[in-house]
């Protein structure tokens, strides 16, 4: 839109003052041209041959003679002709066009020749030139905007790679990195972009030495501490001890692994395989408890940009939500079904339904931690996905978790 206005803009500025000189150049020629006729009777004025002159010219020509009388064309003695009579040659705008006034002189006093030249002869070939001038003004903006079309993508297609790239790195594909195009400003920030990718690998590969560094200082204190335990002459006070040892080291270990998981590159699995058979484990519950379970699954695997550990415990958290929140007996569904980005998981049971407040951690109604919805929501956000909660309209609830597709590979240019 800018470059069409800046260019109309430029070609009203360039193309308004040609179609006037156009215009101005084609009366001048036309009044030339009738001047000249005008003239070329003046000069049979006295001479048997003026009626023979006036019948030769192209042009409707009127000789207005001292005693009154007139030879050509008829036409009425206006001011301008007595004005020319005084012997001034004239030029005026008449009804149709305009007149060329000549004095000639001859033995019987002062002769006028009337030339007229009517508005279809002085705009002959002005209407064409005009619309030749529109439509190279069109014909200008077009290519304008066409060009300033190509000048754009040249900067907007790296940009949106930019954006894609982006896209993918704060999705957890840390693999993702730009192909440096267009502009130096715009190659700049791709280079930029490729930078910050590489560090944030190189973060990571020092956390990953560091958790393993933890590890290994972690675990000989332990192991100190449990041979001490071990030790006790007091066997109830050594099993205890060893007790609070096995828990301490648990813990630990949950610590370490959960750090390694978090530091290790985004995972991948085939949700189809995961959702069967967790719903399988929970099967037998639901058989125990008298409920319904409904499970729609697509036929071929469906792959998702998650771990299948997390994905599992995604699934127990959502299953095990309505086995605990609902009364038993109450009918429950599980759907699995591919989306664009990815696929899309949606357990819906029949029970009381719950408030969407319980995304937020620590939240808890019913005797529930608040835990097991914030396990699914991050890890739907893990892979750049989302968590919802609805009421569906017969009652119930129904918890939607968007899982995207693993990446295809580093972005392509």
């Amino acid at each position: 839109m800018l470059v069409a206005a800046t260019t109309s803009l430029v070609l009203i500025a360039l193309l308004v003052p040609m179609a006037l000189l156009i215009r101005a150049v084609a009366e001048n020629g036309a009044m030339s041209r009738a001047t000249a006729a005008a003239e070329s009777v003046a000069v049979a004025v006295g001479t048997p041959d003026l009626e023979l002159a006036v019948e030769q010219q192209a042009r409707p020509v009127t000789v207005f003679l001292p005693g009154g009388s007139s030879v050509g064309v008829s036409a009425a003695r206006s001011d301008a002709v007595r004005l020319a009579a005084t012997g001034r040659s004239v030029t005026a705008s008449a009804p149709g066009g305009r007149e060329v006034l000549v004095s000639a002189q001859s033995p019987e006093g002062t002769a006028v020749i009337r030339v007229f030249v009517p508005d279809a002869e002085l705009m002959r070939g002005v209407r064409e030139a005009w619309l030749a001038l529109l439509l190279l003004g069109l014909a200008l903006v077009v290519l304008g905007i066409v060009l300033a079309d190509r000048l754009a993508l040249a900067v907007t297609r790296p940009v949106d790679g930019l954006a894609r790239v982006s896209h993918r790195l704060a999705g957890g594909d840390l693999s993702a990195r730009a192909e440096p195009g267009g502009p130096p400003e715009v190659r700049s920030v791709a280079l930029a972009l490729n930078q910050l990718a590489g560090r944030i690998d190189d973060l990571l590969v020092a956390e990953r030495e560091s958790v393993a560094d933890l590890s290994h200082r972690l675990r000989t204190p332990l192991t100190g501490l449990r041979l001490d335990a071990e030790s006790l002459r007091d066997p109830e006070e050594a099993a205890r001890l060893q007790t609070r040892v096995d828990a301490l080291e648990r813990a630990v270990s949950a610590v370490i692994t959960e750090a390694r998981r978090r530091s290790a590159g985004r995972g991948s699995c085939d949700a189809v395989a995961v959702v069967r058979e967790r719903v399988r484990f929970w099967s037998v519950l639901a058989e125990d408890q008298g409920r319904e379970v409904a499970i729609s699954l697509p036929a071929a695997p469906l792959p998702v940009a998650v771990g299948a550990e997390e994905l599992a415990a995604c699934v127990d958290a959502l299953l095990g939500n309505v086995f605990a929140h609902t009364p038993e007996g109450a009918a429950m569904s599980v759907r699995l079904a591919p989306r664009s980005e990815g696929a899309l998981l949606a357990v819906e049971d029949s029970g009381p339904g719950f408030e969407p407040a319980l995304l937020e951690r620590g939240n808890s109604a019913g005797g529930s931690t608040g835990l097991g919805l914030d396990i699914a929501r991050r890890t739907a956000e893990s892979c750049g996905g989302r968590l919802t909660v609805s009421r569906p309209a017969g009652g119930g609830a129904l918890v939607e978790v968007t899982l995207t597709a693993p990446a295809a590979g580093p972005e392509q240019a």
